[in-house]
C-alpha cells in the first residue's frame, strides 16, 4: 500500500491507519528535541546566555530530584532507589552549590512565577531538606507572590508532616503518580499500591489546602487490559482530581535498561493500547473532564483547560502546562533548561553533575543553539500539541514567513487528509476526531531534524 491510497478504501481504517503511522515519533516537549543536543553547547555558552536573563521578565525554575524508595520498571527518569537517607541530604547541598553558580552569572534577582519539583520522587526529602532547598530558592530568586509551586509525589512514601512541611513552604499543585491499580499489573512493573495509599495521600492535600491535583495514569503497560484501564479510573474518579495525565507506556529497554525486567510478550499491542487509550479518554469526556493536547484531562474551570480554551497553553519538559513563562532554567543533575538562544542540559549522571560543581563549574554537558528556522517549526510543532490545529498563515506572519514555503509538508498534509487524519482549509490544519491518536505523527510532518530515530517511543 503506498501513501497516495486513501485509509478510506478499506474496510477497517483504524488498522490501516496503525500500519501506516505507528512509528517511533518524539513527544515533542521542545524543538529540536534533546537527541539533537550536543557538546557544542557548553558551560561557556551557557554563561553568556544567563548573562542576559531579563530581570523584567519572570521566569520558571524546575528542581531534579534523582531518588526513589523503588524503582518502577516502567520508568523513563532520571532516578535511583536509594535507602540512605544523607545521600539525599547531601545532594540538596550540592543543589545549594548549584544556585550559588547560576547567581554568579545572572545579572542579578530574576523574579520566579513558578517552581517544579520533579524525579525522581521530590517527598523523599526530608522537612529539613525541603527547608533548605526553598531557602537555596529564595535566596538566589524573587519568588513572586502567588506563585505557582508543584511536586510530583509517590503516594506510598508520603506522610501528612511533609504534606504540611511542602504547604508552608508555598506548595500549590501536586501530581500523583497512581498508573494502574490492577493488582496483575502492578506486580508486572513492580509497583504494589492500594487505592487507599492514593486516596489518603488526596486527603492529606486537601487537607492541607493544596487546590490543584492531578493524578497520572498509564494505559500500554504489560498484562493490562481495556478493563484494567477503565476500572482503574472508576476508582480513581471517585477522588475528582482537578486534573488526570494518560501517558502510553514508553517501552524504551535501549534507553532504559531496568525496563528489560518487563517481559515484551506481556505488553499489549498498538490495537490494543489505542482501545485502551481511547476508552478512556471517552470516558473522561463522559464525566466532564477537557481533553487537552496530547494525553491530559481537567475539569472545564482548572487552568490548564482555561487556557486551551484561551488559546495560551503551552508544552514544556513538563509538560502541558498553563506557565507563559519563556525562560525556564532547570537545576539537578539532568535538568533541562529553555532561554531565548536555546536549550542545555546538566550532566545526566549524579556523579559528574557533582564533580562539576565542586570544581565550580556550571554543570553543563550538551545542548543546542536555536536557529531561526527552529523557532518558527518549533512554534507550529507547539501550536498543534496544544491545540491540535494550527493557522499557518497565523505563525508564518509572526516569523515573516510564507506558507508557500510548506510545500512539501502541505503535500504530506493532504495525504493525511485523504486517510482522515487531519483537515485542511486555507492553510489552517486541524486533527479531527480519528487523528486525535495521530497527534505526534502529524506535528512530526513539521520537523526537520528528527529523521527515523529508532530512539524514540512509538506513537502508540
Amino acid at each position: 500500500m503506498s501513501l497516495a491510497d486513501p485509509i478510506s478504501t478499506f474496510a477497517d481504517p483504524r488498522q490501516q491507519l496503525l500500519e501506516r503511522y505507528d512509528g517511533n515519533v518524539p513527544r515533542y516537549t521542545s524543538y529540536p528535541t534533546a537527541v539533537e543536543f550536543s557538546n557544542a553547547v557548553d558551560e561557556d555558552s551557557v554563561a553568556g546566555w544567563l548573562g542576559e536573563v531579563s530581570l523584567e521578565e519572570r521566569l520558571s525554575v524546575y528542581v531534579h530530584i534523582p531518588f526513589c524508595k523503588r524503582l518502577c520498571w516502567y520508568c523513563g527518569c532520571n532516578t535511583r532507589a536509594v535507602r540512605n537517607r544523607s545521600l539525599i541530604s547531601d545532594y540538596i547541598a550540592f543543589v545549594g552549590d548549584e544556585l550559588a553558580l547560576l547567581e554568579r552569572a545572572l545579572p542579578g534577582r530574576p523574579h520566579v512565577g513558578a517552581i517544579h519539583l520533579g524525579g525522581g520522587t521530590p517527598n523523599m526529602l526530608s522537612r529539613e531538606d525541603l527547608g533548605s532547598l526553598f531557602r537555596a530558592l529564595r535566596h538566589v530568586f524573587k519568588v513572586s507572590p502567588g506563585a505557582e509551586i508543584a511536586a510530583e509525589l509517590d503516594p506510598a512514601v508520603l506522610t501528612e508532616a511533609w504534606v504540611k512541611a511542602a504547604a508552608f513552604h508555598g506548595l500549590t499543585r501536586a501530581s500523583i503518580g497512581v498508573q494502574d491499580l490492577s493488582p496483575h499489573v502492578q506486580q508486572a512493573v513492580n509497583r504494589i499500591e492500594s487505592f487507599e495509599v492514593v486516596q489518603r495521600a488526596v486527603g492529606w492535600l486537601r487537607d492541607a489546602g493544596i487546590a490543584s491535583i492531578n493524578l497520572d495514569l498509564m494505559y500500554g503497560l504489560p498484562r493490562q487490559r481495556t478493563e484494567d484501564v477503565m476500572r482503574t479510573l472508576d476508582t480513581i474518579l471517585t477522588l475528582r482530581p482537578e486534573r488526570l495525565a494518560l501517558f502510553g507506556y514508553a517501552h524504551v529497554p535501549w534507553v532504559k535498561s531496568h525496563q528489560k525486567l518487563i517481559d515484551q510478550d506481556d505488553l499489549p499491542g498498538a490495537a490494543e493500547r489505542l482501545e485502551q487509550s481511547e476508552a478512556a479518554a471517552s470516558l473522561l469526556e463522559a464525566e466532564g473532564y477537557v481533553r487537552i493536547g496530547l494525553d491530559h484531562f481537567a475539569l472545564p474551570d482548572d487552568p490548564l483547560a482555561v487556557a486551551m480554551q484561551q488559546k495560551r497553553l503551552r508544552r514544556n519538559f513538563q509538560g502541558y502546562t498553563a506557565d507563559p513563562h519563556m525562560t525556564l532554567i532547570g537545576v539537578g543533575a539532568s535538568s533541562i533548561s529553555s532561554l531565548p538562544q536555546g536549550y542545555y542540559q546538566n550532566d545526566p549522571t549524579e556523579l559528574g553533575w557533582r564533580r562539576r560543581v565542586q570544581e565550580g563549574r556550571l554543570p553543563v554537558v550538551r545542548g543546542v543553539t536555536l536557529t531561526d528556522e527552529d523557532r518558527f517549526r518549533g512554534a507550529i510543532i507547539e501550536t498543534l500539541m496544544c491545540r491540535r490545529e494550527v493557522d499557518l498563515d497565523v505563525v508564518c506572519a509572526e516569523y515573516g514567513r510564507s506558507p508557500a514555503e510548506l510545500g512539501p509538508e502541505l503535500e504530506v498534509l493532504a495525504g493525511m487528509q485523504a486517510d482522515g487524519l487531519v483537515g485542511l482549509s486555507g492553510d489552517t490544519v486541524a486533527l479531527t476526531p480519528l487523528g486525535q491518536p495521530w497527534l505526534r505523527s502529524v506535528a512530526r510532518v513539521f520537523d526537520l531534524r528528527s529523521g527515523a530515530q529508532s530512539r524514540f517511543s512509538r506513537v502508540l
